[in-house]
């Protein structure tokens, strides 16, 4: 989701007072096969963000949503996973009450102050989406352009670096579905999101007619990680399980289901 921004409002505050009420999230327990108590973890997600969290007929799925359960299998947890939407989530795993999130969360320092991150589990970048035949050939192409956005993303982050920050050609919405939207019916001329949902989208609509523009030099890799309450006993578990599902080849074979490639495993074990 490379999302860079937490816009945490007084409602926000007084929602994570609610839930600190509830108690801790760490104690739900149940009854594994071989008679042994299962801790059940709850985690958190904003499942508006395909392929990697969203819900398909009420159910919560994803790349994400199966990379996370392979991991808790690994661990020797359950896990229950929730949408909370995206500002909750750092409310909830800053307040503890919530075990961990994950919700295609980009790790970088400004995070790392309040959080932790678990090692990195996917690489990422931003690219363009535009119609065929659009004259946007690069990222300083967009200047002068109208670029949709979802909002609170290093997407938009990007888009303000090359228009300024309160260009009036830059549009913000809610999630990636109304960005894309919006060029659909002809309100921008582009949207700058991650790699994931821009080449799934481009996939899975191909009477739409748009076409996906690659910049390395002006979009930097980022990597995911999921997201820990500063100091959790957790991480260490859950660093070692993903690197035994890298290991494994279970984790190919989840990033093959969802994206229909191999996984850039070099890159991901160098970032540790």
């Amino acid at each position: 989701m490379k999302k860079s921004k937490q816009i945490v409002s007084l409602l926000l505050a007084a929602f994570v007072l609610l839930l600190a009420a509830c108690g801790s999230t760490e104690t739900s327990k149940q009854s594994g096969g071989d008679g042994e108590k299962k801790k059940t973890l709850r985690v958190v997600t904003d499942a508006a963000y395909a392929p990697f969290e969203y819900q398909d007929k009420g159910e919560i799925v994803g790349f994400d949503i199966d990379f996370v359960k392979a991991v808790a299998k690994e661990a020797g947890y359950d896990v229950k996973i929730e949408h909370v939407g995206w500002d909750p989530i750092f409310v909830e795993i800053k307040g503890k009450t919530a075990d961990f999130a994950v919700s295609s969360i980009t790790i970088n320092d400004e995070r790392k102050q309040t959080y932790d991150f678990t090692v990195p589990y996917f690489l990422s970048k931003n690219e363009i989406l535009v119609p065929k035949g659009s004259s946007i050939k690069g990222a300083q192409d967009l200047k002068g352009k109208v670029v949709a956005v979802q909002n609170g993303t290093t997407g938009q982050e990007v888009t303000e670096k090359i228009l300024g920050e309160n260009s009036k050609d830059l549009k913000k919405f809610e999630n990636n579905n109304l960005a894309i939207l919006e060029m659909k019916n002809g309100g921008a001329d582009a949207v700058v999101a991650d790699n994931g949902v821009v080449d799934t989208y481009v996939k899975n609509n191909p009477n739409d007619n748009f076409a996906v523009i690659e910049d390395d030099g002006a979009f930097e890799k980022e990597f995911y990680g999921l997201l820990l309450p500063k100091g959790s006993e957790l991480k260490a578990e859950l660093d070692k399980a993903i690197n035994k599902i890298f290991e494994n080849g279970t984790y190919a074979e989840i990033y093959k289901k969802w994206f229909n490639k191999e996984p850039d495993m070099q890159t991901l074990k160098a970032q540790q």
